[in-house]
């Protein structure tokens, strides 16, 4: 909560008397009403979450009420979730989201995690591949945020096993944020506002590294997008989808397109890696994947399974953006097993990968459907000022918000 200080652009009006002539001049002028913030975090938990004892958030969803997949099936709609991270409290949550949008934490104070994770793209960015801070490209897309709390794995390789393992790479990365952990912590200490704030979200602990990874986590986790029109129908609504919407979704659980095998519901995901043989662009070399993590050859060109959640919003799709549309993406995994396969490379192709031989009304239904998993009413408030005082990185995706 923002106590004091805004930064206002207004337009001031003078008459102006030349020569004989009345001149009306417009004039941008920027005011600044307060040369210092006071911040207050939340005491509220994010919508979708209840305040319980001991000052936590714990997330409620209509998902809890249904068990697994036993004798619903592989699709089914009444599935639970798998596990989920909850149980922060709403200033570790309010801090985190601070955090997320300030380029205090990038080495050149110039790039946020907002920079590559907007709210109006899904938490994405629109890229192949992401701008670090230092104008140098990542080495694959950047996922999306959305529902990270349900996530066992990170990364595109599934390198990291929690987000305070994640967030790691991103923050030092010469590539992407390119700080120095020393650097992070000297900002943070150094600023007016935040060693304050640390102290109201983290009581017992002092400002580290540690504190700063765990905000993060409680704000992305956070995140939750089961609201969509997918789960109206899912939770009994069947009058939201249409058609050509249902015709999608019976295609995509169908033992021929076999899609709900790895993109499982409710999450649309099974929190595992897979081999399916994505093409690299034009002039990229190939990118192993999993296999340089895991050391195993049957994981090259193995990445994580995506959650579809919201998917309509984060194109380009695949791991280095690839395709740029829906129904291509669907047309891929019908086109057969390994088709873009390089030549001479051997991958170990999953074996739900095959050849479905779907129709074009039939892709895209598929295409329709997955437009359905848009859901971004639980979307955090971007603050207009931060801690830092630095500007909010300047994308229309942030600021429309």
């Amino acid at each position: 909560m923002l106590i004091v200080l805004f930064r206002e652009i207004v337009y001031r009006t003078f008459v102006v008397a030349l020569c004989g002539l009345v001149i009306i001049v417009t004039v941008k002028a920027e005011s600044v009403a307060a040369e210092s913030a006071t911040f207050e975090l939340s005491s509220d938990c994010p919508r979708g979450f209840e305040l319980v004892a001991g000052n936590k958030c714990e997330l409620r969803t209509l998902y809890q009420f249904y068990s697994s997949t036993q004798n619903r099936g592989v699709g089914g709609t009444h599935t639970a979730l798998p596990p989920h991270r909850d149980g922060f409290s709403p200033q570790q949550i309010d801090l985190g989201r601070l955090l997320f949008f300030d380029p205090i934490l990038s080495g050149n104070q110039k790039v946020s995690c907002a920079s590559c994770h907007q709210p109006k793209r899904g938490f994405s960015d629109g890229r192949a591949f992401s701008v670090g801070a230092n104008g140098s490209l990542s080495n694959r897309s950047a996922p999306t945020l959305w529902n990270t709390a349900f996530l066992s794995s990170f990364f595109w390789d599934a390198r990291a096993n929690s987000l305070e393992e994640q967030l790691v790479g991103p923050l030092f990365s010469p590539n992407e944020m390119a700080n120095l952990p020393q650097q992070l912590i000297e900002s943070l200490e150094k600023n007016k506002d935040y060693p304050a704030l640390f102290a109201a979200a983290f009581p017992k602990q002092q400002l580290s590294l540690n504190s700063v990874y765990t905000a993060l986590a409680a704000f992305q986790t956070s995140l939750i997008s089961l609201n969509s029109r997918y789960d109206e129908y899912a939770h009994g609504n069947h009058d939201a989808l249409n058609e050509q919407e249902i015709a999608g979704f019976n295609v995509f659980r169908s033992f021929v397109a076999r899609c709900a095998e790895c993109h499982t519901p409710p999450l649309f995901t099974n929190n595992q890696v897979a081999v399916i043989g994505t093409p690299e662009p034009s002039g990229r070399g190939l990118d192993i994947g999993a296999e340089k993590i895991f050391g195993s050859e049957k994981l090259k060109g193995a990445f994580k399974v995506p959650s579809l959640r919201n998917i309509a919003e984060t194109a380009p799709y695949m791991h280095s953006g690839g395709f740029d549309n829906l129904r291509d993406v669907a047309e891929f995994y019908t086109k057969g097993r390994g088709h873009a396969v390089p030549e001479g490379v051997k991958m170990q192709i999953h074996w739900h990968i095959w050849e479905p031989n779907l129709q074009g009304h039939e892709l895209d239904s598929l295409a329709a459907f997955m437009r359905t998993l848009s859901d971004s009413k639980f979307t955090p408030e971007v603050p207009h000022v931060l801690p830092s005082g630095l500007p909010l990185v300047h994308d229309e995706a942030l600021q429309e918000n």
